[in-house]
């Protein structure tokens, strides 16, 4: 019987299957040492998100702020840990890992009731501060994870809809370690339309507070005025409203103008605008080039990106419906500059009932002038109110609409970047990895393994015939 056994090891078959072990218990042994030393890599570096739209990646915009970060800031995170949805306790520890500036602390707020009301705050929150500036915000998770709530009365249930972590978080290290808030007035009583929560929403992470203002009431604008907006007056300003805007803008005032559709004229609005160098043209703008699948009207303008306007856009891609045009035209004064930063192609029409004239129209401009004091005004026109209507920007969620609209906005501030990051989506389903482990075994050494133990023993099957 032993030599029965021994012959039976000596067989070309029994060392085919030795070394064939062999080489897979050396696959495994590798793979092993690489999962332990991956368990050891920092928090920022060890965390391979494939998730279907990339919750836990962390935007160049923010890993930016986070390195120039000079200020400590302390996240306070008023949740019980262990029962804290994952994919925040992730978020969290993958951005606060980003800046050595920022401390994390955990308070069970079940076993630590009394720190709540000491630091003004609610469970299920991340209070963020700045000791220097002394200034402090919350975050919600019902922020973070933002639920569709409309959802219920459809199906009975509440379904999520985004994860806002980078946003908030963002947001608020900026707000908490910046200057003061910025005021933005828009105008009513010429039938404007209102923000959206979703413009609204971008705006408050950009630290602007906004709030309505009748120039027919008030016949003046206030001396906190940042930015005076018009969105889609669909009358005109009148002759008393233009002279008060004007000596606005000539005292180094900031004015924004979406058009919209008017119901009659507007002479009072387009002096303001030829004044500053940009006249309106009669109609609607098509482009046989640069148009959502042969809808003419609905048009993806070229952007210049020597305005700066296009910072953080990573296509370029935005959209507007029934766009009015113009053309940019000597201004009143040569110290006034006008800049156009969104055309068509070479095959725009005006289209008007009776004609349809070809040409590159301007959809989108700047004007500056420098005034005393070295101010500088700066009147922005944007020919679409579209740009920012809620029906396109939810539609077509891959455009830039909002990036645009909101650089924008915060080009009117000085020493300001726009730091608002829109969030993104759960309508699908999210994984996340912690590194490489049990999949990366599989891909990354199973399959060559298998490739390689199989061609060995086709060479030594052969060397032997």
């Amino acid at each position: 019987m032993p030599d029965r056994i021994k012959k039976l090891f000596q067989s070309a078959a029994s060392r085919n299957g030795s070394l064939s072990v062999g080489v897979i218990v050396l696959v495994t042994a590798i793979v092993i040492v690489v999962n332990l030393i991956a368990g050891q890599l920092p928090e920022k570096v060890k965390n391979i998100d494939i998730s279907d739209n990339r919750i836990y990646e962390i935007s160049d915009k923010s890993r930016n702020i986070l390195k120039k970060l000079d200020k400590p800031v302390t996240f306070k995170v008023f949740a019980e840990k262990d029962k804290t949805d994952e994919r925040i306790k992730t978020f969290i520890r993958k951005y606060t890992a980003l800046s050595d500036q920022i401390k994390v602390e955990w308070i069970d707020p079940v076993l630590h009731p009394s720190e709540l009301s000491a630091n003004n705050a609610t469970a299920d929150t991340v209070l963020i501060s700045c000791k220097d500036t002394k200034k402090s915000t919350t975050v919600a998770f019902s922020d973070i994870i933002v639920s569709d709530e409309s959802s219920y009365y459809m199906t009975g249930n509440v379904s999520e809809s985004k994860f806002d972590g980078e946003g908030r978080f963002t947001s608020a290290v900026s707000n908490v370690t910046g200057d003061e808030v910025k005021k933005v007035y828009y105008t009513t009583g010429h039938g404007e339309s209102t923000f959206s929560s979703s413009v609204s929403d971008l705006l408050d992470k950009n630290n602007m507070e906004e709030e309505e203002l009748n120039l027919i009431m008030k016949n003046a604008i206030p001396d906190d005025c940042g930015l005076l907006f018009l969105y889609g007056p669909v009358s005109d300003i009148t002759a008393e409203e233009k002279e008060i805007i004007s000596s606005y803008l000539t005292s180094g005032g900031k004015v924004f103008l979406l058009l919209g559709d008017a119901q009659d004229g507007t002479p009072n609005l387009d002096a303001l605008m030829k004044e500053y160098g940009m006249e309106r043209t009669d109609g609607y703008i098509a482009d046989m080039q640069r148009s959502y699948q042969g809808n003419y009207y609905y048009i993806f303008p070229e952007l210049s990106s020597s305005a700066g306007l296009t910072d953080g856009m990573a296509s370029d891609m935005v959209m507007l419906v029934n766009a009015h045009g113009m053309s940019v035209t000597d201004p009143a004064r040569d110290t006034i500059t006008a800049a156009p930063f969104m055309t068509t192609s070479a095959d725009g029409y005006a289209v008007t009932e009776d004609s349809q004239k070809q040409g590159t129209y301007t959809l989108g401009a700047v004007s500056t002038e420098s005034v005393s004091d070295g101010e500088e005004a700066r009147f922005t026109v944007i020919t679409a109110d579209t740009l920012i209507d809620p029906q396109v920007t939810e539609a077509f969620s891959t455009l830039e609409n909002l990036t645009l609209f909101t650089n924008a906005v915060s080009a009117n501030f000085e020493d300001m970047e726009n730091v608002a990051i829109e969030p993104k989506s759960l309508e699908v389903t999210y994984n996340t990895m912690r590194h490489a482990g049990v999949i990366s075994m599989i891909v990354i050494f199973g399959i060559p393994a298998v490739i390689l133990i199989y061609g060995f023993l086709r060479w030594m099957k052969r060397r032997k015939a």
